[in-house]
C-alpha cells in the first residue's frame, strides 16, 4: 500500500530482458535501506526487490505489468518516481494507492498556470471500463506515476492537473511533455462503489 507522495526518482543504470520479463537496476539514495522482497512503487507500479548490490538494487517486470504500463518504454538514463510502501503509524498525506496501475494516458495539453503548469491526460474512452470504476471526478484523487493528485476538468477520458512547482522538480513531471506516456491508477474508492452498483 501507498500513498502516492513520492520520495524521489531512481535513475534506470541498466535493463536486461529475460524471456518474457525486463530486469530494471536502478539507483537512489535509499538503496541501503531496502530489502530483498522489499515492495517500492516505480512510476505508480508496485514492483518487488529482488537484488541489492554495489549501491544499486534489481526489480523484475512480468509481461502483464510491460503489457499495462510504460515501464516497457524506459530507457538507461530514465528517471523513476519512487516510493517505498506506507508506514501505518503515520500520516496519509496523498491518498490510498496500491500500486496497481489500470492503464496508461497520453500527455496532450501542457499549459501555464502563472507559477503552477496544468497537464492534460487523455486515455482510451471505454464505457465498460468506466462501469468498473476507471474514471476521474472533478476534485477526486488519480494517481499519475505514481504521484496522488488532485483531478480538474474531467472529461469522459480527459482530465487535468496542476503541478505546483516543488511537484515538478522532485519528480518525473520534470520530463513529461506532450506525448509522454504515463501510469495511471484510478482512485480504489471509486472502483469499489462501481462495483457494489453492479451487485
Amino acid at each position: 500500500m501507498f500513498s502516492g507522495i513520492i520520495e524521489e526518482f531512481a535513475t534506470v543504470v541498466a535493463i536486461k530482458k529475460d524471456r518474457e520479463n525486463i530486469d530494471f537496476t536502478l539507483t537512489c539514495s535509499f538503496v541501503d535501506e531496502l530489502k530483498i522482497d522489499q515492495s517500492v512503487a516505480h512510476n505508480g507500479v508496485c514492483l518487488t526487490v529482488v537484488s541489492i548490490k554495489d549501491g544499486k538494487y534489481v526489480v523484475t517486470a512480468m509481461k502483464e505489468t510491460l503489457d499495462r504500463t510504460n515501464l516497457g518504454l524506459l530507457q538507461i538514463g530514465d528517471k523513476v518516481n519512487v516510493e517505498r510502501s506506507m508506514l501505518m503509524n503515520g500520516r496519509l498525506d496523498g491518498h490510498i494507492v496500491q500500486g496497481h496501475v489500470d492503464e496508461t494516458a497520453k500527455c496532450v495539453a501542457m499549459e501555464d498556470a502563472d507559477g503552477s503548469t496544468y497537464f492534460t491526460f487523455e486515455y482510451p474512452e471505454n464505457r465498460e471500463m468506466a462501469k468498473k470504476g476507471y474514471f476521474t471526478v472533478d476534485k477526486g484523487s488519480v494517481t499519475v506515476n505514481g504521484v496522488s493528485l488532485t483531478v480538474c476538468n474531467p472529461t469522459s477520458n480527459t482530465f487535468q492537473v496542476a503541478i505546483i512547482p516543488y511537484t515538478f522538480e522532485h519528480t518525473n513531471f520534470c520530463d513529461i511533455k506532450v506525448g509522454t506516456v504515463v501510469n495511471l491508477e484510478f482512485d480504489i474508492l471509486g472502483k469499489y462503489i462501481a462495483r457494489l452498483q453492479q451487485l
